[in-house]
């Protein structure tokens, strides 16, 4: 497997959406707290926070991992920027380096990294690989919860400053870079995986994920108009779902039981958001329970909005929400079946048992273990 100037590309766009969305989160908490709205600062910043700490705490631990695997003692260094918060620009500044070395200087050097001689488009990959994951992770811990927040507070007041527009959108970038980007990097790095080729299949799939979740957010946010304490229950009794799950497929990411039981802890707190195939089994029973519930608890949301006086909300965006919650589930439904029907790249290969725990002579590779697709 061979590591592109695409991929390269990916990365350095990337660290772009990072660096944005994380100075766009801290303008606007700052506007808030300028504007005396202290609760909407306090939360916009708390996400922030809380998304980066466990992201830093996974890449941590995967860093220790790595350098105890190749024989190397220096982890206090990197212990202290991940306390710093400074981890995963670091990563970033390793992934770079290494990439610009292979794609324009096509070296075959030894990694500074690891002692060892390694393939340097592995080592690329791997490296690229990693970020994808923590992105993913900062995408679900971080900006769903805070595009969230920023829809409600826009439809509270009726209008949006230029910060709040400048979270929306870059949180809207950031969902769907990270959501692709994660896919490609998943089957690049898995050599037993069928590569997801040309434009059309990563369409489709962009479209089902983020549609699927635009229409759940709006769902969430009109239940938050509703009653905020039923919707934080029926969020908390998702996760607590979701987390049961985990543990019921006896998911084996991460190596030391305490970061497993927060890899948990992610894991159900993403599935309040979307689908992911968590253990590498046959997930059509569990996707089509998913997003049945899922359809179920939106028209439960929309029926009970209808029943409610509309003096708790502006009339005038009800039913253009409405609408758009309705439809963007009906099209994420749609290319959901599109994607896995026509393009999904397994689609016409024989199903293995496990592939995300297989025990067949492959890659060592850590995103083996992490959520599939």
């Amino acid at each position: 497997m061979k590591y592109t100037k695409c991929n390269f590309m990916m990365s350095v766009l990337g660290i772009i959406i990072y660096v944005t969305d994380l100075v766009a989160d801290i303008v606007l908490s700052v506007r808030y707290f300028h504007d005396g709205q202290y609760v909407l600062g306090v939360l916009t910043l708390s996400f922030v926070l809380c998304g980066t700490l466990i992201v830093h705490c996974f890449s941590y631990s995967w860093l220790k991992a790595d350098l105890e695997k190749a024989g190397q003692e220096n982890e206090r260094y990197f212990l202290l920027l991940h306390c710093l918060q400074g981890g995963v620009f670091t990563r970033y500044w390793f992934a770079l380096r290494t990439g610009y070395h292979v794609v324009f200087k096509h070296s075959d050097r030894k990694s500074n990294f690891m002692e060892e001689q390694t393939d340097p488009h592995k080592e690329a990959i791997d490296m690229a690989t990693d970020l994808s994951m923590l992105r993913l992770f900062e995408t679900y811990l971080e900006g769903c919860p805070q595009l969230i927040l920023q829809l409600y507070a826009f439809l509270e007041c009726g209008q949006a400053n230029l910060s709040q527009c400048m979270v929306i959108m870059v949180s809207c970038c950031a969902i769907s870079w990270s959501t692709v980007d994660y896919q490609i990097a998943l089957r690049k790095s898995l050599p037993d995986k069928n590569l997801l080729r040309g434009l059309w299949p990563k369409l489709m799939y962009l479209f089902y994920k983020l549609l699927t979740l635009l229409s759940w957010m709006l769902s969430v946010v009109l239940l938050l108009f509703i009653d905020v304490r039923v919707a934080l229950l029926l969020l908390l009794f998702l996760w607590i779902t979701g987390f049961i799950w985990a543990f019921i497929n006896h998911t084996q990411f991460c190596n030391s039981v305490s970061m497993e039981f927060l890899y948990r802890i992610v894991v159900g707190f993403i599935l309040v958001f979307t689908f992911f195939n968590i253990k590498g089994q046959n997930t059509k029973c569990p996707m089509s329970c998913y997003y049945t519930v899922r359809v179920l608890g939106t028209l439960g949301i929309l029926t009970v909005f209808w029943i409610y006086p509309l003096s708790i909300f502006n009339s005038d965006y009800f039913i253009p929400i409405s609408a758009t919650i309705v439809l963007a589930l009906l099209l994420g439904i749609i290319f959901l079946g599109v994607y896995y029907g026509n393009f999904h790249p397994n689609r016409n290969v024989e199903p293995q048992l496990d592939e995300t725990d297989g025990k067949a002579p492959q890659r060592d590779c850590r995103i083996r273990y992490f959520l599939m697709d």
